[in-house]
């Protein structure tokens, strides 16, 4: 038989639970089977187990704490949706009425064919000939921008895309980053105007972690809230793109990623900032790891 070591805790991790973790996050960094309490004074929450009197990390991540109710938040872990939310996903599977949508998330989201706006716009009740075409509208391997509109009963998202502001993504690249980075924004449509590129960038921030850089669109659209053109919203080729378009593009999504590389949350106004910070210094993509060190203290995120 063999036995499991358990790592001793701290000398002072149990002091400093009875006397000095405030509600909410603390600094303590725990492993798995690390000893984080007593189970006589505190009940455990997610992220731990208890043996033999104590209350056991389960996961590498932060201690947490709600009146006598001790959490591990991971430090890293999948997306976890909300009706409301707006997600990037890629199709993973079409099926009968319906779409298989990887969304970052513990299990694939659901896209049905009655939740997508057909071309040109109409709205009425999706007949069989709409279904023969699915592969038409999405296919395997698209991406696109939805959001949360229900859950079915084993908790997989319900998505949806009635709106010109959704639909399938072209026309850019797409960046991972880790959904704890992603902030709620006002706005997760975010453009970054000339002279980022001849007509600007387009940046959509997933709460996913999935961000799409893309063709900056023109101001009518923004302003109107309509993203994607009603006639061609399933297009599968890319609108001409300049040199100069597509050095902008990618030097967007390399903030983006470097940003996050240095575990900095997103934000809409920090993409100008940075992205203006490295064209202030003279810098190309992919910045290097020392010109991103410096730029995130710099910009005061240290």
């Amino acid at each position: 038989m063999f036995q499991v070591a358990r790592i001793p805790p701290p000398p002072q991790l149990l002091d400093d639970m009875d006397v000095d973790l405030g509600e909410g996050p603390s600094n303590s960094v725990v492993a798995p089977g690390e000893v984080i309490a007593s189970a006589k004074e505190y009940m455990r929450g997610h992220g731990t187990y208890v043996e033999s009197d104590s209350i056991v990390s389960s996961v590498a991540g932060t201690v947490q704490r709600v009146n006598k109710l001790i959490s591990v938040k991971p430090l890293q872990s999948r997306y976890v949706p909300e009706v409301g939310d707006l997600v990037i996903g890629r199709i993973a599977d079409v099926g009968a009425q319906r779409w298989r949508v990887e969304a970052n998330a513990r299990q694939d989201a659901v896209l049905m064919l009655s939740s997508v706006n057909l071309p040109g716009g109409v709205v009425r009740r999706k007949i069989e000939s709409d279904a023969l075409k699915m592969r038409e509208f999405l296919a395997e391997g698209d991406l696109l921008v939805a959001e949360v509109q229900a859950f079915f009963g084993d908790g997989a998202m319900s998505l949806h895309t009635r709106s010109l502001k959704y639909g399938k993504l072209r026309n850019g690249q797409l960046v991972v980053i880790p959904p704890r980075l992603v902030r709620r924004l006002k706005s997760h449509f975010v453009h970054i105007p000339k002279p980022c590129g001849p007509s600007g960038v387009d940046v959509i921030v997933g709460m996913n972690g999935f961000v799409w850089v893309s063709l900056g669109t023109s101001q009518g659209a923004r302003e109107g809230g309509e993203g994607f053109d009603s006639e061609g919203v399933y297009r599968n080729d890319n609108d001409p793109i300049s040199p100069a378009a597509r050095q902008a593009i990618t030097a967007v999504a390399d903030v983006i990623g470097t940003l996050a590389a240095h575990d900095v949350p997103l934000a809409d106004a920090l993409i100008g900032e940075a992205y203006n910070w490295v064209q202030d210094a003279g810098l190309e993509a992919p910045l290097s790891e020392e010109d991103g060190t410096r730029m995130v203290a710099d910009l005061g995120l240290v």
